[in-house]
């Protein structure tokens, strides 16, 4: 007979993660809803929270720092990482349902409760020595924030074939290269750098790419770009000869993608969280306004047109949820999760991008009022199913975990 592999997979939120989702609750409404309310127009607004050079304005940028600082000394913002290093170890369920309710309130400030691409991720944990003190710890405790710098101008999803160098000279490496669409570069104190070590005819494809920890100093911001939903986050970083000692070296030397890769799954937990968090946002948002808005003598939610909209959008999210669960129960059991992790991401963006569109429909010229945050989600829709991976190569990681394609 078959090995049950799905024993003891429950649904219910357990005690402690009902105790952290209330707690998280809490938080938000006594320390992130008032600096939101003291930000006015200057939050909601989005020509009035840029800079012409197109970084944050100073009042938007202290108050994510101000809110990832609190939900550090709440416990709340890297609670996912080991004890050991100023997190609290829960597990891989409970961080997906913490980030899906912080996306359930919708687009905002709340989202910097927990660690985002500016926060510690588990390829951070290779740090050794003083890196631990100076990096891993600060930014565990949302003292410094961090930045992930991987992607090229010429190679996206090619990633391998990275043009970024570093040459060993000494006691120190020379890196030369160019990083694009480097979320949080502009306010960065230091970037987690991607650069080849060994060519790929010596090391192989995945091989000879190393990581280093550059500070902000040592590197220039070149072009912001400014993607749709994702203004002033992101900037191009330029290496011009920066001489880096080869104590900033995080992990070993010409493994840093195999370390990367081992870390994927969590990357596309968090986003099909936050992509389920927002469709249920979206879904309550909108049965709100079908239910009340009127037209020909009833309300719209009794148009089959408006009803099955949201109908397809809720069994969706449903699905997408659960999908999400399954992930995380697998990632908690140190199952193999490539093809799940795809799976997730894949679905729960295109779920929120399908849903997205059909609000907007539904609320008419309403969807389109700067004041509603439809479109905005739309927006944010549009990154995720492009962010940690496109959908073309979840779909292509699904192939192959099929074994349809090599």
């Amino acid at each position: 007979m078959p090995t049950d592999t799905t024993a003891g997979v429950s649904f219910a939120v357990d005690e402690e993660t009902g105790l952290i989702l209330d707690s998280l609750e809490e938080f938000l409404e006594r320390e992130v809803d008032p600096i939101v309310e003291e930000l006015g127009d200057a939050y909601t607004n989005p020509r009035k929270g840029h800079r012409e050079d197109g970084r944050w304005s100073d009042d938007l940028l202290e108050a994510r720092e101000e809110i990832r600082r609190r939900a550090a000394e709440a416990g709340f913002y890297a609670m996912n990482l080991p004890e050991s290093v100023g997190g609290e170890d829960v597990s891989a369920v409970t961080w997906y349902r913490a980030k899906k309710r912080l996306a359930s309130h919708g687009p905002g400030l709340a989202r910097y409760a927990l660690a985002g691409p500016e926060g510690p991720k588990p390829l951070l944990l290779q740090a050794e020595g003083e890196q631990v003190e100076r990096y891993l710890e600060p930014t565990v405790r949302a003292e410094k924030s961090t930045a992930f710098a991987q992607t090229e101008p010429g190679y996206g999803s090619d990633s391998p074939n990275m043009e970024t160098t570093a040459e060993k000279d000494g006691g120190e490496w020379v890196l030369n290269g160019r990083k694009q669409w480097i979320t949080n570069a502009p306010y960065a104190d230091f970037v987690q750098v991607f650069a080849r070590t060994t060519p790929q005819e010596e090391a192989g494809r995945y091989g000879g790419i190393t990581c280093f920890i550059v500070e902000r100093d040592e590197y220039e911001l070149g072009s912001y770009n400014n993607a749709v939903g994702a203004e002033g986050s992101q900037a191009e970083i330029v290496l011009d000869d920066v001489r880096i000692p080869d104590d900033r070296v995080l992990g070993a030397v010409d493994e840093a993608f195999y370390a990367a890769m081992e870390f994927l799954s969590l990357g596309r937990l968090e986003l099909g969280a936050e992509a389920v968090g927002y469709s249920e946002y979206l879904l309550e948002r909108a049965t709100e306004y079908v239910t009340e808005r009127e037209a020909f003598g009833r309300s719209i939610g009794d148009f089959q047109q408006v009803s099955a909209k949201l109908a397809r959008g809720k069994a969706k999210t449903y699905a997408a949820d659960a999908a999400g669960l399954k992930l995380a129960w697998k990632m908690e059991r140190d199952e193999r999760t490539v093809m799940d992790s795809s799976i997730l991401k894949w679905f729960a963006t295109n779920v929120m991008w399908e849903l997205a569109d059909d609000v907007v429909q539904v609320n008419g010229a309403n969807g389109l009022a700067e004041e509603n945050p439809y479109v905005d989600l739309l927006h944010q829709a549009r990154i995720l199913r492009i962010v940690e991976g496109t959908d073309e190569i979840q779909l292509n990681t699904i192939a192959k975990s099929m074994g349809v394609t090599d």
